[in-house]
């Protein structure tokens, strides 16, 4: 006797749509991986972009911004914006996901 899954679908085509998951969540991370995230913090005085890979790829500054005088409020800034272009890119990434699993819950997956 073959086991069933609900739904009348056959282990082997609930195996063959769980393959398909797979490759559709590599594919989609790859190109999360590849694709640029940016943020702007204190009005534009500060932009970091970053990769899917949370690899920072630029950090670019107002020159007003470099103060020898407050380099605690540089940092800050730095942080903040390398924080939320890390984040963008994590919200993509659960995004693609989201859609690769295409509505399916599976324990231990995501």
């Amino acid at each position: 006797m073959k086991a069933r899954i609900p739904g009348g679908q056959s282990q082997a085509d609930m195996m063959k749509k769980i393959q398909q998951m797979q490759e559709d969540m590599a594919n989609i991370q790859n190109e999360i991986e590849e694709t640029e995230y940016k943020a702007s913090v204190g009005g534009g005085a500060v932009e970091v972009t970053v990769n899917g890979a949370h690899e920072i790829l630029s950090i670019k500054m107002q020159p007003d911004v470099v103060d020898p005088e407050d380099i605690d409020m540089l940092e800050d800034l730095l942080i903040s914006a390398i924080n939320e272009s890390i984040k963008k890119a994590n919200d993509a990434m659960e995004q693609g996901m989201e859609k690769a699993k295409g509505g399916l819950s599976i324990p231990g997956l995501f």
